[in-house]
């Protein structure tokens, strides 16, 4: 792995503060190195450096919460308004209430496992907390998912910095297996939702149709008229 020089001489410069404020942006939605800060701070702790592996991890922790909260709230107060105006701007609104309807209640049944497991997905690192401000889940839930995934996260990769630190291509290697791994995971997540989807609009479109056809009024209407029509050819 490489660390851009100059996050190598603001963490060497500001030390904790630098990785507090790097992951809190990373967190908040804006595409800034992180993971990587934490990286560093830890691999640093490990070489002999002047950082403490336990405040790296707990300065990390600290701006994963605060930068996902900050997210929360953007998207809650800031992001779902907005949505709602675009959509009735282009007057798909109707069109989308279905999707967002099934957004919401994914996050009210699934909220707490994708904060807690997307902090450890780069993707979902930056986004997931916007996501679920959006989604309106609940904040008490969401904090205390966000928390908890904010701790595990910055324990398990400072402490990988913080031992294999002396051993930069191995480092590399464990960190592009996780994220493999990692992407390939979420890269099945996605699609086994979508196709959940899909199947569950085929499935009420199909159940519509079989409750119009029982219910139409102009079937029964229809078989009057062939009745007296067959009736009175006997009669003739």
């Amino acid at each position: 792995m490489t660390i851009p020089i100059w996050l190598n001489q603001a963490i060497l410069n500001y030390g904790y503060w630098v990785i507090l404020g790097a992951v809190a942006l990373e967190a908040m939605g804006v595409p800034f190195p992180g993971e990587t800060s934490l990286l560093a701070g830890a691999i640093y702790a490990g070489t002999g450096g002047r950082l403490n592996i336990i405040l790296v991890i707990v300065f990390a922790a600290a701006g994963a919460i605060l930068g996902d909260n900050t997210g929360y709230s953007i998207g809650r107060y800031g992001g779902y308004p907005l949505l709602r105006r675009i959509l009735r701007f282009f007057h798909i609104e109707k069109v989308a209430e279905p999707t967002l309807a099934y957004a919401q209640k994914y996050f009210q049944r699934h909220g707490d496992k994708t904060v807690f497991f997307g902090r450890f997905f780069s993707l979902l690192r930056t986004w997931v907390a916007f996501l679920a401000g959006v989604n309106r889940m609940p904040w008490p839930l969401f904090l205390i998912w966000n928390a908890a995934g904010g701790i595990v996260w910055a324990i398990a990769y400072g402490l990988l910095g913080y031992f294999l630190g002396h051993n930069l291509p191995l480092l590399g290697t464990v960190l592009n297996v996780l994220g493999i791994g990692g992407t390939s995971v979420l890269i099945v997540v996605i699609v086994a939702i979508i196709g959940f989807v899909v199947w569950q609009r085929r499935r009420a479109n199909r159940a519509k149709l079989e409750a119009a056809s029982q219910n139409d009024p102009l079937a029964d209407e229809e078989s009057v008229p062939h009745e007296r029509t067959t009736a009175g050819d006997g009669m003739r």
